[in-house]
């Protein structure tokens, strides 16, 4: 990283060092935190436009507040950044999202600073009331804040904590950092002057003098409640939909004024109950390119030179990722039948769903951050005809596990599932590793699960789904595919696999992209003078019971190999069906065993678990002795 001279950066090694800092003194910190970002950020990938719309506000939260033992809760967590630096981690922030490094997002083992790990959205209010209502029933005194962004309020456990919040005498802070692109007007003099006096300690003494006074005046009380309300609904154009929630609500104020927002904070945090304070930033601020570039793009934007913005190009091009197979191929079939339609909670660009909504957006849905809202969606679609694609990453399809079962598989409703970032996913680690799926799906009744090996097979598969017009999962993982696209797409018979590779000594059954390792682990051993047979299953439900017969009377040693846990996955099918048969052979199952896989790149996670190329060849010579 570049040499630069920071004026404030490396005298602040803790919150309590920050408090060292005049108030005139804090944007300059911010100012240094922003270059440090971005410097790192440029040569160790991560995320960026949140983290640089986050600055101040979380700057002025440590200024104010008395962390750790005031509460900070982070929804999702990839804004935290400069939260980890401020808590002592600068000096190890180059190890962020790396093996045995920090982690990309909040984590209770990594720092005391951290109260709640977070990954996925929108869970920040309810981790937060529960501190806060433990903290009221402890008599601590300590306070407790939860920041979530305006995307993650789209999700309904932000609304489900709001609303027990907002029956609760919770001392509780709720900071909606609202990172819009397109803003409302400036928040502007008079709105300010307001916000000023709504936020004055003095203001509010007096307004809760009054109720009190009024307790026995359920008439007036409205009449003062409905005065509020007119004042602020007339004077600050403000929604009333939190104070629905009875959230004292404030704002908004603008989240990049570092001196503002020690004020306001400050004010805040001597009211008691629940309050929300509506804060607007700007994704991006204060590096141009992400500023006033694709949003989608600078979220995490790889590898990118710190002075010019311009990004590393990070793979060859004429080699598309899988979900460009999706995408190409879900406008393919939508141009084919016009049964077909695209729905997915806000991934639309991640799992390339914004190519059919440039070509026919009336039959994309984009439903906002709310994984069970899509399912329940796409089964409602169904029920009139429709032929959902749901695009869903796999571990956020965790959320909408009973919308599955409930709306889809119940019904028997034919919608397809497609599970983006299934098994390992890399840098973001255990919070987003998709390696569940197989194992949760599986047990469920009317469901048919696929995994292809390739980008061809996923076409193949999608073209499949749309004739079976049964409930189908397909799973694929993130990154890029191997091998070509056909000019046709074929049509494949549900439930049969496909050999790969003839051989006499052990035989290896794999599942989806796992199936390249074992190619290449059979040819590795081939040249040891092993000889290794590899099919691929292709489905997990209903799997392939010829195979299966097949190599229970020629093989003594099964071994099976998924992007996924082992405990109930295809490993366990293969191993009941051998079980249930009576079977005398050998099944030994290679994938992620009863751990949660922390952050590494996708290579050094399959080694540690044990099923990259090395981990087959090595397993298979300890089966045979050699």
């Amino acid at each position: 990283m570049d040499n630069i001279r920071y004026r404030y950066l490396e005298r602040v090694n803790s919150p309590e060092e920050l408090k060292k800092l005049s108030l005139d003194e804090l944007q300059s910190y911010c100012d240094d935190l922003r270059e440090f970002i971005v410097r790192s950020l440029s040569c160790n990938p991560g995320h960026l436009a949140s983290n640089l719309g986050s600055i101040e506000f979380t700057v002025a939260l440590h200024y104010v507040y008395n962390t750790p033992e005031d509460s900070i809760v982070w929804d999702v967590g990839h804004q935290a950044y400069a939260h980890k630096i401020i808590t002592g981690r600068r000096d190890q922030f180059h190890t962020n999202r790396k093996k045995d490094g920090l982690s990309g997002f909040p984590r209770r083992t990594e720092s005391e600073y951290d109260s709640f790990g977070a990954g996925h959205s929108s869970t920040s209010i309810s981790a937060a009331l529960g501190i806060a209502m433990a903290e009221k029933m402890q008599n601590s005194g300590n306070k407790t804040i939860a920041v979530i962004g305006d995307g993650a309020m789209s999700g309904g456990l932000a609304f489900e904590g709001l609303n027990n919040a907002g029956a609760t005498d919770a001392d509780l802070l709720v900071i909606l950092n609202d990172n819009k692109m397109s803003i409302s007007p400036n928040v502007g003099a008079l709105k300010e002057a307001l916000l000023s006096i709504t936020t004055s300690y003095g203001y509010n003494k007096i307004k809760g003098n009054a109720w009190k006074r009024l307790k026995n005046s359920p008439r007036l009380r409205k009449v003062l409640q409905k005065i509020n309300h007119v004042l602020k609904n007339g004077l600050l154009h403000q929604s009333n939909l939190f104070e629905s929630f009875h959230m004292r609500y404030f704002g908004p104020v603008d989240g990049h004024d570092v001196k503002q927002l020690v004020k306001v904070l400050s004010d805040l945090k001597k009211l008691p109950g629940p309050k929300l304070l509506h804060i607007m930033t700007i994704k991006g601020k204060g590096f141009a390119p992400a500023e006033k570039g694709n949003p989608e793009i600078w979220h995490s934007p790889g590898k990118f030179d710190a002075d010019t913005g311009e990004r590393e190009k990070s793979h060859n091009s004429a080699t598309k990722k899988f979900q460009y197979v999706f995408g190409e191929t879900l406008l393919e079939l939508a141009r084919k039948d016009e049964r077909v339609v695209g729905v997915t909670p806000a991934m639309l660009t991640g799992s390339s769903m914004n190519i059919l909504q440039k070509e026919m957006p009336q039959r994309c849905f984009d439903v906002g951050i709310a994984e069970g809202h899509a399912i329940t969606f796409s089964a409602g679609l169904a029920t009139r005809g429709m032929i959902p694609f749901c695009n869903i990453y796999s571990s956020f399809m965790q959320r909408a596990y009973d919308n599955v079962i409930h709306d889809v598989a119940l019904q028997n409703l034919p919608v397809v599932m497609c599970l983006d970032r299934a098994g390992l996913v890399g840098e973001d680690g255990a919070t987003h590793n998709g390696e569940f799926d197989l194992a949760y799906f599986r047990c469920v009744p009317n469901l048919t699960i696929a995994a292809p090996m390739n980008g061809n097979e996923l076409r193949n598969m999608m073209h499949t789904a749309l004739k079976a017009e049964r409930p189908m999962v397909i799973r694929y993982p993130r990154g890029f595919e191997e091998g070509e696209i056909d000019n046709e797409a074929e049509i494949i018979p549900i439930g049969k696999g496909r050999q790969l590779k003839e051989g006499n000594d052990v035989v290896i059954l794999s599942i989806g992209a796992t199936g390249n390792n074992a190619v290449k682990a059979a040819e590795q051993l081939a040249e040891e003078g092993i000889s290794v047979a590899v099919y691929d299953m292709r489905w997990a439900k209903p799997i392939d019971t010829a195979i299966l017969a097949h190599v229970a009377e020629h093989y003594e040693e099964i071994v099976t190999v998924e992007d996924g846990v082992i405990d109930g996955g295809v490993g366990s099918a293969v191993a009941e069906y051998m079980t249930e048969g009576g079977v005398q052979c050998r099944v030994t199952r290679l994938g992620i065993n009863d751990m949660f896989v922390e952050h590494a790149t996708v290579a050094e996670q399959k080694a540690e678990c044990g099923y990259d190329v090395a981990g087959i060849c090595s397993t298979i010579k300890r089966l045979l002795n050699k």
